[in-house]
Order: C-alpha cells, then structure tokens, then sequence
C-alpha cells in the first residue's frame, strides 16, 4: 500500500476523533459558529425512509463493514503504511427531500421522499488504494453488497452554525428553528443549497438510548448576507 506521512497518537492510545475533535462532534446545546476543514469520508448515497428502506439498510452495511474492514486491517497482515488504531467515528447523513433543498425546520411527515448521503469519517492513513482493498476483502465475505455504490471523499463543508440537539429525531424541528434563529442574530444566511446540505452527526445508537438523551450533532451551511 502507498506511503503517507500521518500524525499518529501517542503510543498505546486509540484516535478517538469525538475526543480529539470536540468542536466538530461535541458542541453545546447553545449553537455556535464553526469553520469545517477537509475531511475523508466513505458515502454512499440513496433515497428512501431510514426507519424501512432497504437501501438504507444495504448502506450501513457497506459502509460499516468497509470501515471495520479498514480498522481491522491490522488483523490480516495487510496493514496500510501510516496505519493506527482508531475508534470508528460516527454515522453521519446529509439530507434534502426528492429535488427540494431541505432545512430540517419543518417535520416531514413522508420520510419515503428523502434522498440522503450517509458518511463515516476516514482515518487520514486512507488512500484510494486502502480502500480499493478494503472492498476487495469485504466483497469476499458479502459479495451480495453492491460495493461500487461507496466513494472515498475528501469534503470540505466550509463555513457552518451548529448545536447539539438531545431528543428524538421527529423533535429535531425545535432545534433547528433555533439554530436558524441564531445565524441571523449573527449576521450570516443559511447556504443549504446542492453542495452543502443539512448534515446530522449521531453520536446515540436509539436502540440502547432511553429517547430523550439521544444526541445529534445539527449544522448547517451559511455565509455571508
């Protein structure tokens, strides 16, 4: 596998990027203003209700098991060069409904109408030939998965407000309004529009979190008036 110069951590220590990155996964439930630098991620893309759909589901699989496959490749003697344990980092989605830019202010009672990008963060070690293999191997246990629906991405989502919101996913709304309340007392506009869309971070699983203390990273988009 190719040569990359890569920071690791410390000797004996895990890169957990929630930990390393607190102003990116753990903001406040005040909103604030964050600037988002480039960042790796593997995204499939898709459309369908999340709670039904089985093209969601076939998502989480592919990307789930590449990025384990990823993390332990440490396991098959295929180690990439730069390699270093790490925590998986969370689920994250951005969301519009069907063509319409959508901006989370508003409950959206018909979820089948969602086309959505879910992502996992990347270690840095991860170039395309990483990954290239990583299919490979998955594509050997799960060859029913349809891997050439995953991409490895290097996004830069820019200038953006954000808030941590705690309750369920139908109780978003609340938040949102507030965050978007917030980037007008700030001077600023939200941008959501075909490149920069309305982005979740999911830091609960909601089968073992009792509803109210789910937590989800809300951001957004914005500029400039």
């Amino acid at each position: 596998m190719n040569k990359t110069n890569i920071t690791k951590p410390e000797p004996g220590k895990k890169m957990d990027y929630k930990k390393e990155y607190k102003d990116l996964y753990l903001p406040k439930t005040k909103p604030m203003i964050i600037q988002v630098p480039p960042i790796k991620y593997l995204m499939v893309d898709g459309k369908g209700n999340p709670n039904t759909s089985e093209e969601y589901k076939q998502a989480m699989n592919i990307m789930y098991g590449i990025s384990f496959t990823i993390k332990m490749s440490k396991m098959s003697g295929q180690i990439p060069e730069g390699y270093f344990d790490y925590v998986v980092p969370p689920l994250e989605g951005l969301w519009q409904v069907d063509d319409e830019y959508f901006d989370g202010t508003t409950a959206i009672e018909d979820k089948d109408k969602f086309l959505w990008t879910s992502m996992i963060r990347q270690p840095e070690f991860v170039t395309e030939e990483v990954f290239a293999w990583a299919k490979e191997e998955l594509h050997k246990k799960k060859p029913e998965l349809d891997l050439s629906k995953a991409r490895l991405v290097v996004w830069e989502e820019g200038l953006a407000a954000q808030v941590m919101h705690l309750g369920t996913y139908d109780e978003e709304p609340d938040t949102v309004n507030r965050l978007e309340q917030y980037i007008k007392e700030q001077g600023y506009i939200n941008d959501i529009g075909e490149e920069r869309r309305h982005h979740e971070i999911y830091l609960s699983d909601p089968r073992k979190t009792k509803p109210e203390n789910c937590k989800t990273v809300i951001r957004h988009p914005i500029r400039s008036v």
